[in-house]
């Protein structure tokens, strides 16, 4: 008897994730499909899921912050493929996805068959892209790549902390939030300096921002 295939299938919309489990029934003759719908509920599923075959994760989910949530588990599980399932097509998504680790990048508007096909490549050790854009990525970006690594290095809290530093919060209401003392928030305040390789929380915030998939837009006062 064939052992069934588990799947670990990461999107914040129930209909999409849907359409994900029927394109992987076609994929497979035996499947396991573990749901997860924001980036937090996606790390838990994974550490009790080691032996999953597949990721497949959607950029956009609560709790994630552009490219964060496919690095961090790229410094988690980097045993466990991960497919990024987008509706944010352009080039340089693509190309800062497999920058940061990704096995494949499949656009939301594909067909299920199409779906399927990169799938199946993936599980057989390629790397899928949209066919458009295989040959016009150009050269990887070893700058990209290594930012990638340094965020991977971080802990689970650091990145919490690195987010929320992001955010604006002050180390006191960071600890407040996080429910640990200020002093262990500084301490992860120069952990994180030092994973990066920067000197400052505001560089740190810029290192950050480097995640988001687009710039964010700055509001014009009245």
């Amino acid at each position: 008897m064939a052992l069934a295939q588990k799947f670990i299938v990461a999107d914040d919309h129930p209909l999409f994730r849907a359409a994900l489990t029927q394109a992987l029934a076609n994929v497979a003759e035996k499947t396991e499909i573990v749901e997860a719908d924001s980036m937090d509920a996606t790390m838990s599923v994974v550490t009790q899921h080691l032996d999953a075959d597949l990721i497949l994760l959607d950029l956009h989910m609560p709790g994630a912050h552009g490219f964060s949530g496919l690095i961090q588990l790229r410094g988690q599980v980097p045993d466990i493929p991960v497919v990024v399932v987008s509706g944010s097509e352009e080039a340089s998504v693509v190309r800062r996805a497999i920058d940061y680790g990704a096995s494949g990048f499949i656009p939301k508007s594909s067909s299920l068959e199409v779906i399927g096909q990169a799938i199946r490549e993936v599980l057989d050790g390629e790397v899928w892209l949209p066919p458009a854009m295989a040959n016009a990525l150009g050269e990887s970006d070893e700058e990209e790549t290594r930012f990638a690594e340094a965020i991977a290095s971080l802990t689970p809290q650091q990145f919490r902390v690195l987010n929320m530093l992001n955010e604006g919060l002050l180390n006191k209401q960071i600890a407040y939030d996080l429910n640990v003392s200020e002093a262990t928030i500084k301490a992860h305040v120069t952990a994180i300096l030092r994973k990066l390789g920067v000197h400052s929380r505001t560089q740190a915030v810029i290192a950050a921002q480097r995640l988001e998939i687009e710039p964010k837009k700055v509001e014009k006062e009245s």
